[in-house]
């Protein structure tokens, strides 16, 4: 179990919601279909959230199941939380610091993809090419930075 003395925060990726929470139980990944869905990924990584608030706007909400709903932001789609009779989760890619919540579990094996295991056994590309730098030269970032702002999107039209 995680114990923060610190709020921490985070948010969706176009920044119209943004939460914020003083306690995380236990970080983990769940495989079940339900959140590769939810998370259009390989698995849901989640982390149970105490104390959670939403500290700008409201995530729009969609009942996945009779026994749970998903949040997720409404203008960009990102997934949000996770929320059953037994409480709160958060996406844990959603934190402006997702170390915070280093999953220590796996849970809903059934459902786990059959290429999981072998993802990081996979070649890994370590240099870009110039073509790729030069694209990546030229792109400006609309996403919201890893931190509260008091405003979004900025007025100057500088994003971080």
């Amino acid at each position: 179990m995680t114990s923060q003395s610190k709020s921490l925060t985070g948010g969706c990726q176009c920044g119209a919601v943004r939460f914020r929470v003083t306690r995380l139980g236990r970080p983990s990944i769940c495989h079940c279909r339900m959140c590769q869905k939810a998370f259009g990924g390989f698995f849901g990584p989640l982390v149970t959230a105490y104390n959670a608030t939403w500290t700008r706007g409201e995530p729009k909400w969609f009942q996945s199941s009779n026994a749970a709903r998903r949040a997720f932001c409404g203008d960009c789609g990102t997934p949000l939380a996770y929320e059953t009779r037994f409480g709160l989760e958060l996406a844990i890619g959603a934190f402006d610091d997702p170390e915070v919540a280093a999953p220590v579990i796996q849970v809903n094996l059934t459902d786990k993809l059959s290429f999981f295991d072998g993802l990081t056994a996979l070649p890994a590309r370590t240099e870009a090419s110039d073509e790729w730098r030069d694209f990546l030269a030229g792109i400006h970032s609309n996403q919201h930075p890893d931190h509260d702002t008091a405003d979004w999107p900025p007025k100057g039209g500088d994003n971080g």
